[in-house]
């Protein structure tokens, strides 16, 4: 559950670890699913039979789809600001997809607070680093 923290609670915690998300089954139903929202069926994601004959052995996950999951494997460990009237995603600023997401192995994410800073006055920029890792 995240923790409801105030501007100057939320600015202690830079540079701390956040929390660990539960680990996430990435299964072929997801990355098929993923494959038609985003009309992105490459056969490295949707072919098993294809997939196989490559480097990595059998079907992948979209990088993309590992991105999008961010949302679901941090919020419950990113801090909440009290009195906050909105939470928007400001965006990225670096990605990195330094690993194939093999259909059938579980990830997890690892955040750490990176940064707090305010882009005007009462709009609040939290900076957490995200590791998504691969069990096993």
């Amino acid at each position: 559950m995240a923790q409801t923290v105030t501007r100057q609670e939320l600015t202690a915690m830079v540079g701390r670890e956040l929390g660990v998300s539960d680990w996430f089954l990435i299964d072929q139903a997801r990355v098929d699913a993923f494959a038609d929202v985003t009309l992105d069926h490459q056969f490295v994601h949707v072919d098993l039979e294809r997939a196989k004959a490559t480097p990595f052995g059998g079907t992948i996950a979209h990088g993309f789809l590992t991105l999008s999951l961010l949302v679901h494997l941090c919020l419950p460990f990113i801090p909440v600001l009290a009195n906050r009237k909105l939470v928007v995603n400001y965006g990225f600023d670096k990605i990195r997809f330094a690993a194939p997401v093999k259909v059938g192995k579980r990830i997890r994410g690892v955040g750490k607070l990176g940064d707090v800073s305010e882009r005007k006055p009462g709009n609040v920029i939290m900076r957490v680093d995200v590791t998504v890792e691969i069990e096993g």
